[in-house]
């Protein structure tokens, strides 16, 4: 997939490029139940984000980079502590073998880091996994395997079915390591308390 980033003199009014969005209750992808999405891109050609609050299991950053070849496995223990101990994200259903670094905008490499907006990058190369082996990574990142995609039109109809609210991202709740409380806390910076969510849907 390429990503693209739409000019913002010629963004439409309503893209939510920048913005968060979070699954409501009537949500009936089970994959999608309680996200919270780092929308990435967002144009009259479609949308994609990032998940940012789904742990990948099995699977650890130490182990990726072995895979990966970047670090030899007797060597993992060399490892800086918080690189270590860096979680990996369930970024969405499509492409799920590859990942997405999303981070702070202290690291930035020409040609393949995607600027968003507020101090965000995205890069999806392996020279970033590398850095961050290596303790010259971004100093704030979340990876993410997979990613979530919208063709043309399609966010827009979920949205007008109640599938999904919206509200501004900040860099302490994107890249917040309590990933549980991601959910409360994007519903509450417009005002919502989930226990007052009804599932219109009336599913169990």
């Amino acid at each position: 997939m390429k990503i693209s980033r739409t000019p913002r003199s010629a963004a439409a009014e309503g893209y939510l490029e920048g913005q968060l969005l979070i699954a409501m209750p009537v949500m009936s992808d089970p994959r999608f139940a309680r996200s919270v999405i780092y929308m990435c891109a967002h144009s009259e050609d479609g949308a994609m984000g990032l998940v940012i609050n789904q742990r990948a299991a099995h699977i650890s950053f130490p182990d990726l980079l072995e895979r990966l070849g970047i670090v030899p496995s007797e060597t993992e223990d060399e490892l800086p502590e918080n690189v270590q101990s860096m979680s990996i994200h369930v970024g969405g259903p499509v492409e799920t073998g590859r990942g997405f670094v999303l981070h702070s905008s202290d690291y930035f490499a020409n040609e393949s880091t995607l600027p968003i907006e507020n101090g965000v990058c995205l890069t999806a190369t392996i020279d970033i996994l590398k850095a961050i082996a290596a303790g010259n990574g971004p100093n704030r990142s979340i990876l993410a395997l997979g990613y979530a995609g919208w063709s043309p039109g399609q966010l827009e109809s979920e949205i007008q079915a109640n599938g999904w609210l919206n509200c501004p991202a900040d860099l302490d709740l994107i890249f917040d390591p309590d990933v549980e409380a991601k959910y409360t806390r994007a519903l509450a910076k417009i005002g919502i308390d989930p226990s007052h969510l009804v599932n219109d849907a009336g599913h169990a």
